[in-house]
């Protein structure tokens, strides 16, 4: 039997339900309520009858994802969720507890077609596109781990305050190419800023570069910020470990990014997963491609986020040596380019840049 997802209702089509269960229009309300913190269950409703949350659990469920799985890092500061769709496909989110906030970084597309070599979220192909409901789940399962017990009732209202216990970044950097679901990307984006009072400036979208959807992000007119994963500096590297390379040059790639931070004044983050070949070979890591890089970005406001590969089993990479690493960096420093050396999150548990995939 196929159960309702009531979290897919409007208000009117959830006091139908419960009407039609025999139910006063409160009680819709109460579920709404329990749903917009992120209630997995009906079990967890302690304010309706027992006998109620046993009728709701035969016929409906909470949420259009459900928890399969939760790995924990060893130092406690990440989370990653294994997620199940009702259509049985699976997805993953991770919520990363920072100085600065709670972040969490959401999928999009049930796996990726972008076909990136480094990666293991585009292994097993795509999917499918997540709906809006579908991504912004995500963020109230997140916002459910969070949740203190003893003010599970406290109404939620995140203001990036990184003492409390709410969601106050969100990164569109999981499972999935963001700019191929642009509508429901945006869809979702707008309730996150509307319903959860999450800032437009506290909301990133990555992409690989798919340059129509950069160009619907301008239309749109929201300040967001905007990454663009490059991870190569010349368009014939590019296309050896990025297929979409095919497709837009870099310069094409740049241009669209480039009017985007121009419109509202945002730095834009620049990605750049810093790779070895099978044999420990620099591949995208060398001087000669520092300097390239900094050709494209120098003077531009911009970040370029350094990132050491993170071991993908099915993957023939290497991590360059620190000593690579910080050569590289030294070179865009010197040369004036903001760049920073990502943290990595959750190594441990697959959930750090690159590693996402569709199954746990």
């Amino acid at each position: 039997m196929t159960k309702t997802i009531l979290f897919d209702l409007t208000n009117a089509k959830l006091e139908k339900f419960m009407a039609d269960m025999g139910q006063p229009r409160f009680r819709a309300k109460q579920v709404m309520d329990w749903m917009s913190r992120g209630a997995p269950d009906f079990s967890v409703m302690k304010n309706l009858p027992i006998s109620l949350r046993n009728d709701l659990d035969a016929v409906a469920q909470t949420l259009p994802v459900r928890v399969v799985k939760k790995l924990q890092s060893t130092d406690e500061q990440t989370t990653k969720f294994l997620l199940e769709l009702n259509d049985g496909e699976r997805i993953e989110c991770v919520l990363m507890r920072t100085s600065y906030g709670n972040s969490v970084c959401v999928s999009s597309q049930a796996g990726c077609a972008m076909g990136c070599k480094f990666c293991a979220s585009t292994l097993l192909g795509l999917k499918r596109n997540l709906t809006v409901n579908e991504i912004f789940a995500q963020i109230l399962v997140a916002q459910w781990e969070l949740r203190d017990d003893k003010f599970a009732d406290k109404p939620i209202h995140p203001n990036g305050d990184a003492n409390n216990n709410d969601v106050s970044h969100i990164v569109v950097m999981g499972t999935g190419e963001p700019l191929q679901n642009t509508k429901n990307v945006i869809g979702f984006i707008e309730r996150a800023n509307r319903e959860m009072g999450i800032g437009w400036r506290r909301i990133t979208v990555s992409t690989c570069g798919i340059v129509p959807g950069i160009n619907e992000l301008i239309e749109w007119g929201r300040p967001i910020n905007l990454a663009i994963s490059l991870h190569a500096p010349t368009d014939e590297l590019r296309r050896k470990i990025m297929p979409i390379a095919n497709k837009y040059s870099i310069q094409e790639t740049m241009d669209a990014a480039w009017r985007f931070t121009d419109l509202h004044n945002r730095q834009l983050m620049i990605e750049y997963i810093l790779l070895g070949d099978k044999d420990g070979n620099l591949l995208n890591a060398t001087t000669e491609c520092a300097e390239q890089l900094v050709e494209i970005v120098h003077g531009k406001n911009c970040m370029v986020n350094l990132i050491p590969w993170n071991t993908v089993a099915e993957r023939e990479f290497t991590s360059p040596s620190g000593n690579a690493v910080h050569r590289f960096q030294d070179i865009l420093i010197k040369n004036g380019v903001h760049t920073r050396l990502r943290r990595e999150r959750g190594t441990d548990i697959g959930s750090a840049c690159g590693q996402l995939r569709i199954s746990g």
